[in-house]
């Protein structure tokens, strides 16, 4: 047929052949100039059907370009009751045949050795592990370099002696690669961040992890977000990272939502981190933004300093996160970016098996390399999605850049922005007050006294600590700002897409008429960075109890569906609403207030035994800090039959356990600080940990004790009337310092300054030295010699 490699016929099976197709090696040894490119060739040379759509080759989240560098899953797919036998997955660079080695692009990555392999003899090309019936396979995609240009996708279907590969069509993606905004975040980190100066970031998390955007599963009971933890670091310290392993501290986070080991370790790393980035936890994880403000942090970032990471975990969940990893804030043109908005999916941390949120604990063992959550992980994930879609984001970052310090160097000039920003901090900064007034550090500007996009004002304080001069008035200890709620803006109003309305509030009224209100939120921002006009509430008039009359009751509204009577086929589910009052006349109520309505349940198959429903979960077993508890349910059918579990433990996690202050060991004691007589000398310990959520405070951080090396021995001289032998006392600079004696003979240079600090917080040390100056003839040296005083220093907790 001219084709350089064979067709394998698979051996009959029963009475009937399978003519399934798979590609073997050419007979000769070694791969020869053109392999891939007559493989290509020759899967046009069968049956060919074109315009077909019961195979799809699909990218994970339908994307329309491709990150340079990101990782990306491709699926293969047969709709119900197609399947395929064999297949041949290639990427090519556009309007490229595949005749040579530079005509692929990108790199593939398997994932399931059982369904897929790397072609032998054209290793650019993935095709099937062994010829059999499926309907689906996934592979990693990993995109091309920067400056890479437009891709082609490609797949071709074995089924019987039909081959599906289609230039245009179902089979068939181009992706293009992503052009980068000026401004925008550079796709990996440079070797060196050429960027001067410093800049000013504010980090703001909105999470929109909900009941109405992720249904399945969703645990109504504690969901909230954990305190958000991270930093602002150099290259060489990640706080993690897809495809490495996760750290203690990354653990605890990513399992029991406790930032305190992942703070510990970020601060361990000393000059590698400028900021740590901290918000509190959010109980619930979710609600509206004018019934909560969206947490907030302030960072900065250096040359040096670059790079920003954080993680929250959201929870209850075995090991799932949402973070940024190396987020790189230097742009190649040496500037700094401005605004950087990301949605987040949930990661997993590799420490725990679960596959649900409220799994029991099961540890992984070994520990597995942090990776991206999706929906194609386990059946029974709330994340799972058949088809392989992409999991809807559940948070979105906003980083804004809000000042800048120092001289700038960035190759493009500045934009209008960026120098409206520049001045409005530089004057919000402006210092006019009175030498003669001492203040403290301003605070944080608080939260915007406006929860809607009516205008507000938010304010910040700070305190007169002295008035050195009372005819010199201070300025106001008070700073006020306009502002807007979350998500205003006072530009036009541009295209954004809003989330579905959530269900209706209940009725204000319980009898008669009254009002309802129903919200929703902005799921996707407009492409050019501005904000959402678009109304977020509406209200509605409401009934309840018609009948307002005397032979009416009323009721409440109606409660939550039980569940499905059943757990497989078709079953009941019922509701009720409970008489809040019965009619005044003395009638009986006529109102229904209990409801029933079909409910369907997956499929029945075989029942190995029946069990009674969970209890409820049992107490936390700690008061404070993380725990443990447990539910059971009973056995009601042969235990012979029944394998399943009858009782549960997860993790559960109460305010946290106040954290003593830890303190280093003593240091030695100094020497004393005289040379002879009474003098004294100290000992000093470091602050290793702060006091935290009410724990004991820090005991002392410096001693002192007294020491006497030996008696003065100085032949002392009368100052009155001249007469023989004795001792000068003369005062240091100023008159300052002590009286000093000089023995006869013995004449002193004054006290020096006394030396820096040793230490700049936690007790340390400062010296001074007083040299002699001249030593007569016949002075004992031991009484005519250079001395010195020691004294405690910065002795305020680190």
């Amino acid at each position: 047929m001219g084709m350089f490699f064979h067709l394998l016929l698979l051996h009959l099976l029963s009475s009937f052949v399978c003519n399934a197709v798979a590609f073997v090696e050419e007979p000769s040894g070694g791969r020869s100039d053109g392999y891939c490119g007559r493989i290509l060739r020759a899967q046009t040379q069968g049956t060919r059907r074109d315009g077909h759509h019961e195979f799809r080759l699909r990218v994970e989240g339908d994307p329309e370009t491709y990150q340079p560098g990101h990782k990306y899953r491709v699926v293969l797919l047969a709709t119900s009751p197609a399947y395929f036998r064999g297949f041949t997955l290639i990427a090519l660079k556009e309007g490229r045949e595949g005749t040579t080695d530079d005509d692929y692009t990108g790199q593939f990555q398997i994932i399931d050795e059982e369904d897929t392999q790397f072609m032998t003899n054209c290793a650019p090309a993935v095709t099937e592990s062994t010829p059999r019936r499926r309907t689906r396979i996934q592979v990693f995609w990993t995109a091309p370099p920067t400056g890479s240009g437009c891709v082609i996708l490609k797949a071709s279907i074995v089924q019987k002696r039909i081959i599906y590969f289609q230039e245009e069509g179902s089979l068939t993606i181009r992706l293009c690669e992503k052009e980068r905004v000026f401004g925008e975040a550079t796709e990996a980190p440079a070797v060196e961040c050429c960027a001067c100066g410093t800049a000013k970031y504010r980090l703001t998390f909105y999470g929109n992890w909900s009941e109405q955007q992720h249904p399945k599963d969703y645990p109504r009971r504690a969901n909230h977000w954990s305190a958000l933890i991270g930093a602002s670091h150099s290259r060489s310290y990640m706080l993690w990272e897809y495809g490495g392993y996760a750290s203690e501290g990354v653990r605890q986070v990513a399992e029991f939502g406790s930032p305190i080991k992942m703070e510990e370790e970020i601060r361990q790393k000393g000059n590698e981190v400028l900021t740590v980035i901290k918000t509190k936890a959010q109980w619930p994880a979710w609600q509206p933004l004018n019934l909560r403000t969206a947490p907030s942090a302030e960072f900065s970032v250096d040359q040096t300093r670059h790079l920003m990471s954080f993680l929250t975990m959201l929870g209850p969940s075995p090991d799932w996160n949402v973070g940024l990893s190396g987020q790189d804030l230097c742009t190649k043109e040496c500037g700094w970016v401005q605004r950087l908005v990301t949605d987040l999916i949930p990661w997993d941390a590799g420490t725990d098996s679960g596959v649900t949120y409220e799994s029991p604990n099961r540890p992984t063992i070994p520990q597995e390399k942090i990776r991206p959550l999706t929906s194609l992980d386990h059946l029974q994930s709330p994340f799972y999605d058949p088809e392989g879609g992409a999991i809807s984001s559940l948070a979105r970052v906003v980083l804004e850049r809000i000042a800048r310090k120092g001289e700038q160097c960035n190759k493009v000039p500045d934009t209008v922005d960026d120098i409206v920003a520049d001045i409005g901090q530089e004057e919000n900064e402006e210092d006019d007050t009175p030498e003669t007034c001492i203040y403290s550090a301003w605070s944080p500007w608080s939260a915007c006294s406006s929860a809607t996009c009516e205008k507000g004002r938010r304010m910040r304080q700070r305190m007169l600590k002295a008035q050195l001069d009372r005819s010199v008035p201070c300025p106001h200890t008070q700073d006020f700002q306009p502002c807007m709620g979350p998500g205003c803006s006072m530009e036009e109003p541009s295209t954004c897409m809003m989330s579905e309305w959530i269900s209706w509030s209940a009725c204000s009224v319980s009898c008669g008429m009254g009002m309802r209100s129903r919200e929703r939120y902005v799921k996707q921002y407009p492409e050019d960075g501005s904000l959402c006009q678009l109304n977020s509430e509406e209200t509605e008039k409401c009934v309840v109890n018609d009948e307002c009359s005397p032979s009416s009751c009323v009721v409440t509204e109606w409660g939550e569906w039980d569940p499905c009577s059943v757990t497989c086929g078709l079953g009941m589910k019922r509701r009720e609403r409970m008489v809040k009052m019965p009619p005044i006349d003395g009638s009986m109520c006529k109102t229904e207030v209990a409801e029933v309505e079909k409910c369907m349940m997956p499929e029945c198959h075989t029942i190995p035994c029946m069990l009674s429903p969970w209890s409820d979960w049992s107490v936390c077993s700690v008061t404070c800090g993380r725990g443990i508890r447990t539910r059971q349910r009973m056995l009601k059918s042969d235990p012979a039959e029944c394998t399943e579990e009858l009782e549960q433990t997860e993790k559960c996690m109460l305010p946290e356990c106040p954290v003593d202050c830890m303190v280093s060991e003593w240091s030695e004691w100094s020497e004393c600080n005289k040379s002879c007589g009474k003098g004294h000398t100290i000992r000093t310990r470091m602050i290793k940990l702060e006091p935290q959520f009410g724990g004991s405070v820090c005991p002392e951080t410096i001693q002192r004790k007294k020491c006497k090396i030996r008696k003065c021995r100085t032949k002392m001289r009368e100052e009155k009337g001249g007469g023989g032998g004795g001792k000068r006392r003369r005062r240091g600079k100023q008159g300052r310092d002590a009286a000093v004696e000089e023995p006869l003979g013995c004449r002193l240079q004054p006290w020096t300054s006394w030396t820096d600090c040793t230490k700049p917080c936690g007790g340390g040390i400062q010296e001074r030295f007083m040299m002699v100056k001249k030593r007569g003839k016949g002075t004992l040296m031991a009484s005519c010699k250079d001395r010195k005083e020691i004294r405690a220093c910065n002795v305020h907790p680190c």
